[in-house]
């Protein structure tokens, strides 16, 4: 059987070197752009209200630009920001994986596209470690919730609002 050149790790590096130079070239020259990435590798934190993450398909468009693009950030792996989902603007930080993404666009042009899928093992480690986030983050959740209520004075208040 024949393996496909385009989805071994010589090619995948070579793409995701590319990827990243090229939005280490945007970021250098302050060009705003936009990314379509593969919605099941990029990792929210925190995890998006299902009411906003049922509306997005396979592949969904990040336009980075005024807040999110002043705090956007790369490393070799993964691209890093912060944007408003939904009416109520629920603020999320996004992880995408640079191999997630499938094209860039400056302005209505697209300047990149990748064929390159991200490696099998990484997403179910990026999966295991995002669930992990999320059952730590409702622990806290619970333990400050727990904490609030022990003070008989925070009850009081709670009673009076009610």
């Amino acid at each position: 059987m024949r393996v496909n050149p385009l989805q071994t790790a010589q090619f995948r590096e070579m793409m995701q070197r590319h990827i990243a130079e090229c939005i280490g070239f945007l970021f250098e020259n302050n060009e705003h752009f936009a990314v379509a990435c593969e919605t099941r590798h990029i990792l929210f934190d925190p995890p998006l209200p299902e009411h906003i993450s049922m509306h997005f398909q396979e592949t969904v468009l990040f336009v980075l630009t005024g807040y999110t693009y002043d705090v956007a950030q790369i490393d070799t792996e993964n691209l890093y920001f912060e944007a408003g989902f939904g009416e109520e603007n629920f603020g999320s930080n996004v992880t995408v994986p640079l191999l997630a993404i499938k094209q860039i666009f400056v302005r209505e042009t697209p300047i990149l596209l990748n064929v390159a899928e991200p490696a099998p093992q990484l997403l179910k480690a990026d999966k295991e470690e995002q669930e992990l986030r999320i059952a730590d983050d409702d622990s806290k959740r619970k333990r400050s919730m727990e904490a609030l209520l022990n003070n008989p004075e925070n009850q009081k208040l709670l009673k009076k609002k009610e």
